[in-house]
């Protein structure tokens, strides 16, 4: 097969319902919306697959998603990626869906697993992943947190910042206190002010915390140099961040121990495995994470993950907050999590096919 080779293109738009509503500063959501991209050279029998699903405040809107995306279908039908890739530059989810049936369709070329062709020669046949524990009461947070414990979860990621600061601080007390030996990230979602994150931290010092996610708001990296500095026992993780900034200004300026990469957000899975390079390169630790995607765009995530940082939990136990998810021809929940830890698909590419849209 040639890169000329043309190639059949379809795009269809899906809505899968969450389990439960989610609160987001943007208010709640009630349903992921999106789109499935194929792309199919029929004399070859290759199909490939890619996902755009926006999420507001970190991508483009739905209707800017679409619009992109259908001017991109006459350099898809061309074969033409670097084309579609650069109509898509400004719109991440677009992007990403371009990105990643790029990569889908070239490791399915060469017969391999997605990740391998991410950049690994190692087999790896499970992905340890984080529970996340969410916001409660101190109760419902510890009973949350020893569920997870007792389900076989190596790292547990709690929200704070949603309440005072000694809330949280009691509740991150009382989880370390019943869950001894588990990993805990916390996520601050930009909550704290410097004031309020620095009180935080010091009281922090001693809960053996893996790291606190974006405690200060994305555009302050010098506040979250600062924290680094204060306080080097506890590691701060950016994510939000890394939306508005650069990898490299982020490392540069210090404001980071760990990279939280989505690669939705961030437009793709190659800009992801790039900012996985540069991390490794500036010795930055590595998480990737979804934003509550569909099968296709998760399991990218998860194939990029065993790439990159196979031997850390990442945040990509995500499927069981949607109420269904795409129809795959397997499992009714694809990439189920066991143990603590998702199976990282085998077949060639993604490692399945994604059947029609009801």
């Amino acid at each position: 097969m040639t890169e000329a080779t043309p190639m059949d293109v379809s795009l269809d738009a899906f809505s899968l319902p969450l389990a439960a509503p989610l609160s987001t500063a943007a208010g709640d959501i009630t349903e992921r919306r999106g789109y499935l991209l194929q792309v199919e050279c029929a004399e070859r029998g290759v199909t490939a697959f890619g996902e755009a699903t926006p999420l507001p405040g970190w991508t483009e809107s739905l209707d800017d998603c679409r619009a992109v995306l259908d001017d991109a279908r006459d350099a898809l039908r061309e074969n033409d990626f670097d084309r579609a890739l650069t109509v898509c530059r400004d719109a991440p989810a677009a992007r990403h869906a371009v990105s990643l049936a790029r990569a889908d369709l070239r490791a399915r070329r060469e017969d391999v697993p997605l990740y391998r062709h991410l950049g690994t020669s190692t087999a790896r046949e499970t992905l340890p992943v984080n529970a996340t524990v969410g916001d409660a009461d101190v109760d419902e947070t510890v009973a949350r947190a020893r569920d997870a414990v007792d389900a076989g979860y190596p790292c547990l990621k709690l929200k704070v910042g949603v309440r005072s600061v000694d809330a949280d601080l009691g509740r991150v007390r009382a989880v370390r206190e019943a869950c001894p030996d588990v990993a805990l990230r916390l996520d601050a979602n930009e909550a704290w002010s410097r004031e309020a994150a620095h009180r935080a931290f010091d009281a922090l010092a001693d809960l053996d915390v893996a790291y606190v996610e974006q405690p200060l708001a994305a555009e302050d990296l010098a506040g979250h140099a600062a924290l680094r500095d204060g306080h080097p026992e506890t590691p701060v993780a950016l994510d939000e961040s890394l939306a508005r900034f650069s990898v490299e200004r982020v490392l540069a300026e210090g404001a980071a121990d760990v990279a939280v990469l989505k690669p939705m957000a961030l437009g793709g899975v190659d800009v992801a495995r790039y900012a996985a390079r540069v991390a490794e390169r500036r010795g930055a630790a590595v998480t990737v994470t979804t934003t509550i995607d569909a099968v296709v765009a998760r399991a990218g995530a998860v194939h990029l993950a065993a790439a990159v940082a196979p031997n850390r939990a990442h945040g990509v136990a995500t499927g069981d907050l949607l109420a269904r998810d795409l129809p795959t021809g397997g499992d009714e929940r694809p990439l189920p999590v066991e143990g603590g830890a998702v199976g990282v698909p085998q077949g060639n590419g993604l490692g399945f096919s994604v059947g029609s849209i009801e």
